[in-house]
């Protein structure tokens, strides 16, 4: 495997987590993001020593702070037994080589780090060529600092290359030949992908997407609704493939649901570029149901994290219904009244107790099944009346002479493709 080519250290378990604050950044805002690295952090399962949040006054370009700030934080962290730094902010190869030579150190960004979760998550072929793709694209421009080393092994003539050069330059080329591969091949998934989705339009079955920040409980109200199995854990991106279950509303309108990788503030560009044929999921969907953890205190927060994270896919005018849930535990009493305030219509849920899941399934009814219409169609075209019971909720159905009678809800789409056979 590619892998083996990049001479990257073993992560150590003890780490000292560093957030910088910049004048832009509240402390509300630099406290919550410095306890979401805390989650991704325990998420890989390793071991926190010490946090602490720099307020940044002035950009340093060879530490990202000043000298002495970094030299303070170096010497705090080895003193409190910790391996490896790991940033909230990116940091460019330059400084990551500058820190680990100043602290003696392993050193990683917050990119990375989300990059090790998804890698340690992806239990299907996609996700494992989506991962590794992402994974190649950060650690490319980081080849140098690997083998600065290297370059005082030169011997010979002036201008002749050494080995660390010729290493560099031969796993370059090896790693961006396997990145050329991985991006052929996921462009393979996306095409069968995108046959899936054609079979499913054909059939005529809404589909209803599941989306939010990570750890909302999306797959755990997936299972709740569907009785699927899919892996459910308090962990940040338990899910990182989107999984399709088709089940019936109560009113027996069929729908597919669909189950979404996570949002996060701050993903790393090229996963969201290597998870888009994933996240086209809610982009082609007839319903967003966006899931929120009403137990979190940031949960305003990651509701906007999300909304732009779908406007930048464009599924910003996709209906959307805001779900409150795990509405059972104590900590969320004192936020649901905020809650509901803030985003009306919203509905209270518990994946866990299945409390407020049949008005959901109201509300996913009501919104996917449109206007109440009236039609008639020709005994003959009996294959409209099939595909109403597929689109529609069918309330009545009776053949009157040489016609099939049929009172229905129905969206915009299927209304306007039966336009010819409404009846006033």
């Amino acid at each position: 495997m590619m892998k083996t080519t990049i001479d990257v250290e073993e992560k150590a378990t003890a780490v000292f987590l560093v957030g910088i604050r910049d004048q832009k950044t509240s402390k509300d805002e630099s406290e919550s993001l410095m306890h979401e690295l805390t989650s991704l952090t325990e998420t890989l399962g390793l071991e926190i020593t010490g946090t602490e949040i720099v307020n940044l006054r002035e950009h340093n370009p060879q530490y990202g702070i000043g000298t002495g700030k970094a030299s303070e934080i170096s010497e705090k962290a080895a003193s409190l037994g910790a391996k490896c730094l790991i940033f909230d902010s990116d940091i460019s190869p330059s400084q990551q080589r500058n820190w680990e030579e100043l602290s003696n150190l392993s050193v990683m960004d917050r990119q990375e780090l989300i990059i090790q979760i998804f890698t340690s998550r992806a239990h299907t072929r996609e996700a494992a060529l989506q991962t590794e793709l992402a994974e190649l694209q950060y650690s490319l421009p980081r080849l140098q600092h690997k083998y600065i080393d290297l370059n005082r092994q030169r011997g010979g003539r002036y201008g002749t290359r050494g080995s660390g050069e010729t290493r560099l330059e031969t796993d370059r080329r090896q790693i961006e030949l396997r990145i050329s591969r991985l991006e052929k091949e996921i462009e393979e998934v996306k095409l069968q992908r995108e046959t899936q989705r054609k079979q499913r339009q054909k059939q005529q079955i809404p589909a209803a997407a599941l989306v939010g920040y990570t750890n909302a409980g999306k797959s755990s109200i997936f299972n709740r609704m569907t009785g699927a199995d899919v892996f459910a854990e308090n962990k940040l991106f338990a899910t990182l493939d989107s999984t399709s279950r088709r089940m019936e509303l109560p009113g027996g309108l069929p729908v597919l649901m669909v189950d979404t990788v996570g949002f996060i503030r701050r993903l790393p560009h090229n996963l969201i570029k290597a998870f888009q044929s994933t996240l086209e999921e809610a982009c082609l969907s007839d319903l967003l149901i966006h899931v929120l953890d009403a137990a979190d205190p940031d949960a305003e927060k990651y509701y906007e994290t999300t909304l732009s994270v779908i406007s930048e896919l464009g599924a910003g005018e996709i209906p959307m219904i805001t779900v409150l849930n795990k509405s059972d535990r104590p900590e969320a009493k004192e936020s649901l009244d905020r809650l509901q305030s803030a985003y009306p219509g919203s509905i209270p849920v518990s994946a866990v107790t299945g409390e407020g899941l049949p008005a959901l399934l109201s509300a996913m009814e009501s919104t996917l099944s449109g206007s109440r219409r009236r039609y008639v169609f020709p005994q003959s075209r009996s294959d409209l009346a099939a595909m109403l019971h597929r689109t529609g909720t069918v309330l009545s159905e009776k053949y009157v002479g040489e016609n099939i009678e049929m009172e229905a809800l129905t969206d915009n789409a299927t209304a306007g493709r039966l336009k010819e056979f409404a009846r006033n």
